[in-house]
């Protein structure tokens, strides 16, 4: 795995070491290392099944690794409780890929949840806090709309409202351009990188939609099949994206999908597999081609 260098000044946010889960037997990540710093974008990548949503997961900390130890803005949270593990929490925000909406709430109720279950501050206070947010999402002017009311793209907008509410370090994005047009798309991009620069937040954004990616990232990381093929600043990607030359057989595999290309080493591997046999088992051996017998007169 090649990794990028960084400035020896550069503070850490997430530290990810070795970080092993298995589910019923199965390797889902198998020693993913990974570092991301305070104020950059870090976009991690793969696959479906390659294990980005779990390695999500295991950064929010709803759920704990088999091994390896996991650093969240210099809190150790493999081995906090659970009411030690909610306070760190609150330093963080989340946009669930579907943006996670309650929907008997309207969008001003939604983004003032957070203010009201977790701090102290009064009605009028929270009125203005939430006007901020919602403003800082192009939708102050729909905060009495209910979720139903509204296009897919702003329910990732007031989702992304309702994590900013309490002022986090930390944003985590799960697929932020998913199920959206291409202009929307672009939209909630520029909201990202708009929210990075005003604010100075961390941002990890899961994804797969690579024009998103190129346009968000500071630096890139792919997952394949649970183990972390490469971490590197987003020119080093563009770089090989954009290569003709010959490659090792991971830039191979990490060009295929960044290109969407339909012949490689990923598309390889699923094909080198016995379909029939898989499909069938034992059976398949019945159904092989047999000496056809010619009748004699």
């Amino acid at each position: 795995m090649l990794t990028s260098a960084i400035d020896s000044g550069s503070t850490s946010a997430i530290c990810v070491r070795k970080l092993v889960k298995r589910f019923d037997g199965n390797t889902v990540l198998d020693g993913i290392d990974l570092e991301v710093f305070e104020g950059e974008t870090m976009v991690v990548m793969g696959g479906s099944g390659s294990g980005k949503s779990t390695l999500l997961r295991h950064m929010i900390g709803s759920l704990r690794p088999d091994e390896g130890t996991i650093e969240l803005l210099g809190t150790q949270i493999t081995g906090i409780n659970e009411k030690q593990l909610n306070d760190l929490r609150k330093k963080i925000g989340i946009l669930f890929q579907s943006g996670a909406l309650f929907n008997s709430m309207t969008l001003r109720e939604n983004v003032a949840l957070p203010l009201t279950e977790h701090t102290q501050l009064d009605p009028t206070t929270i009125d203005i806090m939430v006007k901020i947010k919602l403003e800082l999402v192009g939708l102050r002017e729909h905060a009495e709309k209910y979720p139903a009311q509204i296009s897919g793209g702003m329910k990732k907008r007031a989702g992304l409202a309702r994590a900013l509410a309490l002022d986090p370090r930390i944003l985590f994005y799960d697929e932020p351009s998913a199920g959206l047009d291409p202009v929307t798309s672009a939209e909630i991009d520029q909201l990202i990188i708009s929210l990075s620069k005003q604010l100075g937040v961390t941002s990890v954004v899961v994804t797969h939609e690579m024009d998103s990616a190129f346009a968000i990232a500071d630096r890139m990381c792919m997952l394949d099949k649970g183990k972390m093929l490469l971490v590197e600043q987003r020119q080093y990607f563009e770089q090989l994206r954009d290569s003709t030359g010959p490659q090792d057989e991971t830039g191979l595999l990490v060009r295929q999908f960044l290109r969407g290309e339909p012949q490689g080493p990923l598309t390889q591997r699923r094909q080198a597999t016995n379909y029939v046999e898989d499909l069938l088992g034992e059976a398949s051996l019945l159904m092989a081609p047999r000496p056809s017998v010619q009748t004699t007169r």
